[in-house]
């Protein structure tokens, strides 16, 4: 089958959640600058975009609903893509702090991670 043929989803996800800022510059943090990769992402192709929140003053990964809230609804008028947002988080999380924003912000899907988590070792 020639490669133009094959239907592909792509996938992008625009902040990653072990990544940092002094890694590359180019790391989206703040509500704004997430809202425009995620877009620009859907633009170049992607179906799928699976986004975390960053504390906008240090980049560092946050499960806050409020920050969440300030680029989903963004995202979504300005593309058809399927919203992904993260339901990891950090060993010390709870449950339910982990499902606070999905259940808040109703996105078409989310991630889960099966399995074993050793943190720590």
């Amino acid at each position: 089958m020639p490669a133009a043929a094959r239907k592909v989803i792509v996938s992008c996800a625009v902040t990653g959640a072990i990544h940092v800022p002094s890694q590359t510059p180019h790391l989206p943090i703040t509500p704004e600058q997430i809202a425009t990769s995620a877009i620009g992402a859907a633009e170049a192709g992607a179906a799928i975009l699976h986004l975390h929140a960053r504390d906008p003053d240090d980049g560092s990964p946050s499960p806050d609903p409020a920050l969440f809230a300030q680029f989903l609804p963004r995202i979504k008028a300005r593309t058809d893509a399927i919203i992904n947002i993260t339901t990891g988080g950090g060993q010390h999380m709870t449950v339910d702090e982990r499902l606070a924003t999905p259940l808040q912000m109703q996105p078409e899907m989310c991630s889960l991670n099966m399995g074993s988590m050793n943190f720590g070792l």
